[in-house]
């Protein structure tokens, strides 16, 4: 396995130990339909919850960088497709975990409702 996966693998890991410890019920991790993903996704309430980790070694690149508005609108298509293929009831939510370090010394940002889906309309 590469490195880059095995500290992403390390990353959800911490970040699935830190929701559990928060009180969410850890549904499925690692889910993938077709070309749509998501990292993580919990209950917690009446709310289903999709958690992008994002994990770096080094304080030099911003985690949060990497979840921009593309990455944005992949995780809501991604959560869309996971609701309608279990036609689930549940509000939405949608987090960010960045974890930046190594094992023995990192630190962990949790981002709750860190943003909300555009409205868009067609003509």
């Amino acid at each position: 396995m590469a490195r880059h996966n095995r500290l992403g693998q390390w990353g959800e890991n911490i970040a699935t130990e830190h929701l559990i410890r928060e009180g969410y019920a850890i549904v499925e991790r690692n889910w993938r339909m077709e070309h749509f993903e998501i990292d993580i996704i919990a209950t917690k309430g009446p709310r289903i919850i999709f958690v992008e980790v994002k994990t770096r070694t080094s304080a030099d690149y911003d985690p949060l960088e990497a979840v921009d508005t593309r990455k944005k609108t992949r995780m809501i298509a991604s959560a869309n497709a996971y609701i309608l293929s279990r036609n689930l009831p549940h509000e939405v939510q949608y987090d960010i975990i960045t974890i930046v370090g190594e094992p023995n010394d990192y630190t962990l940002e949790h981002i709750p409702d860190a943003f909300w889906p555009s409205v868009r309309t067609r003509r």
